[in-house]
């Protein structure tokens, strides 16, 4: 034995260089290698399963202007979403990766990141991304605020749920609960009061899902600008599309005729013919968020702000009308109730008497000149041909 290792001495060492070297080249790979495989070069676009190998996993980032970008996405949250569930595949928005590696990303922050992959999403949902052109959100973006909020700001394309009926377009009502957290994301001053407001507080905690949210007012896509004339002097007829429902306000025992009786007021008519032929023009008439709030919109009988109180409707009149006493404005203002023998019964006689007494005095007036008509034509024509004929 000790012959042979003495006559093959030469190839055993030989063949220990090799394998020491094939050795260190497979413990060099390995450290290499991350630990859930990288997808391979490859010519054919990747598929989700390639690309969730690697970006499925918990605390992935990518550094982009020297920032952290986390592209860790959940398979289970992305195969709920609506993107998942319709079958949009990752290569469909993320439309310049075809295989790994990837191309560099240019992009200088991750904000602009976003910037530059959202206008994909006209791909599918074109009349949509055509109505934010014209929104608020998006003439900010133009003038240079790159937080102006676009697509994705709102709807997370790894886990956005379906929001709307998929037969009818009409927004699905758990969706609704969801819409001021979405807004929350920027506007969140405004979001917690109007969450302790009567209809935040409704939709929030309540869960009812028929009070108005921020796109009943403000639209969803197409967002104008709430500061305009023409946003404000609308003001009623878009509180109106819910006050003057009958099924919707009966189920709060709040009258329908509140646009009726604005309108009928010195304030009410005074705005609504802004409205109509100057829409862009200033008014200094109050519109119902001068009364009644904006955002933070509370009960009538709430101690502390509901305008059923007059000390709190007088602070109201005041700030139009500095001199307004309680004599002068809060007990005579009808609110808008339509006076009845129950709710200010000596408003309700007084237009009784005159609407009986105004077409009793015009029907008297009318019935005179007939019958002067009558006495002086046909009386006197009658005894003229009678005298002639004597």
């Amino acid at each position: 034995m000790r012959n042979w290792f003495k006559t093959n001495r030469s190839q055993l060492g030989l063949t220990g260089l090799v394998l020491g070297a094939l050795l260190l080249l497979t413990v060099m790979i390995l450290i290499a290698t991350p630990a859930a495989a990288a997808p391979q070069p490859q010519d054919e676009q990747p598929t989700d399963e390639t690309c969730l190998a690697c970006h499925q996993q918990a605390g992935m980032t990518a550094q982009v202007g020297g920032q952290p970008l986390p592209i860790t996405i959940d398979p289970e949250k992305f195969s709920a979403s609506v993107h998942g569930t319709e079958g949009i595949a990752c290569v469909d928005c993320h439309t310049n990766i075809t295989g790994f590696p990837h191309p560099e990303v240019t992009a200088s922050s991750p904000r602009d990141f976003s910037l530059e992959l959202y206008p994909t999403c006209q791909e599918c949902h074109l009349e949509q991304y055509e109505k934010t052109l014209d929104s608020v959100h998006q003439r900010a973006l133009a003038a240079g605020n790159t937080n102006a909020a676009v697509c994705t700001d709102c709807h997370n394309p790894h886990t956005q749920t379906r929001l709307t009926n998929k037969d009818t377009g009409e927004l699905l009502l758990g969706a609704r609960l969801v819409v001021p957290q979405t807004c929350s994301k920027c506007h969140s001053a405004i979001y917690e009061t109007y969450r302790q407001s009567v209809h935040g507080a409704a939709l929030t905690e309540e869960g009812n899902q028929y009070v108005p949210t921020c796109i009943d007012c403000h639209g969803v896509h197409n967002i104008g600008d709430p500061t305009t004339n023409s946003f404000r002097n609308s003001t009623p007829y878009l509180c109106a599309q819910c006050h003057t429902n009958e099924t919707l306000m009966t189920q709060y025992g709040i009258s329908t005729n509140v646009l009726n009786t604005y309108v009928a007021d010195f304030h009410g008519t005074t705005v609504k013919m802004f409205e109509e032929n100057y829409p862009d023009q200033p008014t200094n008439k109050p519109v119902c968020t001068d009364c009644h709030g904006i955002h933070d919109i509370m009960k009538p009988d709430n101690p502390e702000a509901g305008i059923a109180f007059k000390e709190n409707l007088l602070g109201k009149c005041q700030q139009c009308h500095p001199d307004a006493t309680a004599a002068s404005f809060t007990d005579a203002w009808l609110s808008h109730y339509e006076p009845s023998p129950q709710v200010f019964p000596l408003v309700y006689f007084v237009n009784l008497f005159y609407k009986i007494f105004i077409p009793a005095v015009l029907g008297g007036m009318i019935l005179f000149v007939l019958t002067d008509i009558y006495r002086r034509f046909i009386v006197r024509g009658a005894r003229a041909k009678g005298g002639t004929h004597e």
